[in-house]
């Protein structure tokens, strides 16, 4: 019972830990990556469709991605979609390939990444510690049904905080990798 319950805590802060690197993949540094696209959504003849899937994404060099969609009538939706997002990029078309320029970044501007990155950061960190505030609650409401003792109260609970701290630690570390790669010029 209390093995699962760890186990149960352990996998959601996991999910947590994704969760964030799937966010941090999305700041973008200087270099371009095709995924800073991943989240981009085009009309496609009237519904919201993600552009990797009507589109070929690839890198055309280190700033600079290219946007090649399957039919010639979706350039110009394609083009208009990856403008409107919040990236800040300004597309531009060759024919029936995009080339989306990467900006370079101002120092002002990765100071504001970096906030960003911070942010997403302590948002991790606040869901890992409802999760152990949810398995705490728990193990209380199994010690109030007599179904634990007390020490395997304790014991439960001092397990789950070494995995809240160990989880929270890999936080930190993503941040700090993300950090020095903004910085970096």
């Amino acid at each position: 019972m209390i093995a699962d319950l760890k186990k149960s805590a352990e996998q959601k802060m996991q999910k947590s830990l994704e969760s964030l690197k799937t966010d941090l993949a999305k700041v973008r540094t200087g270099r371009a990556h095709t995924g800073i696209l991943d989240h981009v959504m085009v009309d496609y003849y009237g519904s919201p469709t993600a552009i990797n899937q009507i589109a070929n994404i690839t890198l055309v060099d280190s700033r600079t991605i290219g946007v090649a969609p399957w039919e010639k009538k979706m350039v110009g939706a394609v083009e208009r979609a990856i403008r409107d997002s919040d990236l800040g990029l300004n597309p531009s078309s060759q024919g029936e390939l995009i080339r989306v320029p990467m900006p370079a970044l101002t120092e002002e501007r990765r100071k504001e990444l970096i906030k960003v990155v911070k942010h997403e950061g302590e948002g991790a960190k606040v869901a890992i510690r409802n999760i152990r505030r949810d398995a705490n609650a728990h193990l209380n409401d199994l010690l109030k049904d007599k179904a634990i003792s007390e020490d395997d109260d304790r014991r439960a609970q001092e397990d789950i905080q070494k995995i809240t701290d160990r989880y929270v630690a890999d936080v930190d570390k993503m941040l700090q990798v993300k950090e020095t790669e903004l910085m970096a010029i």
